[in-house]
């Protein structure tokens, strides 16, 4: 990932928490096979933080699960000559986390260089988070590590998207959908057909791109434009929530470049 200063973030605290936020990961690996070299599977994530993970994950762990008959599985169970009860890849892997809102930016939003120079062309701000780190592959769920590892991430996946992301507390709210609600030899019908994904993070970097560059005028301008767009023409673009949480990133860079000057 590029990372100019003005757009990196090194909070490795903010980095996790927006993992946790935008839990849907793009898992991409390079592993010689049959397969084509490169895969990529989109894959929603649960994020164990250091202090969850213990000593085997200093730095904190994903785990997540994909379609046994995925090529992206295919390849690495075949790349791998042994075929132990859990499948650790050698190289490391990568997950890219994009945060819910990006947008283009029209050079009309700089409203001070553009009147003064002319010297201004398009963009696209966004968020994004990469972790990199070494994979664990848990294949055959018949296992009791697999078993155990499926058992406990589909329910803790299941926990924090029906929570954190829906909002299902309870109260004036609905309750949580639970796995237990399903039929059970339903859940191990299609258990038996995942494989579990652990990744123990060994790099994470952050980069939130919101013109932070660009003179105060500018950015200012970029802030007021998309919060401008909450009606009319953008309004499916930018409606309350996920609009709302990128033009209050935008209006951060303002105040955070504003104060360093």
């Amino acid at each position: 990932m590029f990372l100019p200063n003005a757009h990196e973030e090194k909070d490795t605290a903010v980095l996790l928490q927006f993992i946790r936020e935008n839990p849907l990961g793009l898992l991409i690996t390079g592993v010689k096979s049959s397969q084509d070299f490169l895969q990529c599977t989109h894959v929603p994530c649960v994020l164990d933080f250091p202090e969850e993970s213990g000593e085997s994950a200093p730095n904190g762990r994903l785990r997540a699960h994909i379609a046994k008959q995925n090529p992206q599985v295919k390849g690495i169970v075949e790349a791998l000559e042994n075929k132990p009860n859990v499948l650790d890849l050698d190289d490391n892997v990568l997950v890219i986390f994009n945060g819910t809102h990006d947008h283009y930016v029209t050079p009309k939003y700089y409203t001070e260089t553009k009147p003064d120079t002319g010297k201004v062309v398009p963009t696209w701000n966004y968020s994004a988070v990469q972790v990199y780190g070494k994979l664990s592959l848990y294949y055959d769920s018949k296992t009791p590590e697999a078993g155990a590892f499926l058992h406990k991430q589909i329910r803790d996946l299941s926990q924090h998207t029906e929570e954190s992301i829906m909002g299902y507390m309870g109260g004036d709210k609905p309750k949580a959908w639970t796995v237990e609600e399903a039929p059970e030899k339903y859940v191990e019908l299609l258990q038996r057909n995942i494989v579990g994904i652990e990744i123990r993070i060994e790099k994470i970097q952050g980069k939130f791109k919101m013109s932070q560059e660009m003179r105060v005028g500018d950015r200012e301008g970029v802030a007021e434009g998309f919060a401008a767009m909450g009606g009319g023409d953008g309004e499916g673009a930018f409606e309350a929530g996920q609009g709302a949480r990128f033009v209050a990133r935008c209006q951060k860079a303002v105040e955070d470049t504003t104060h360093g000057e």
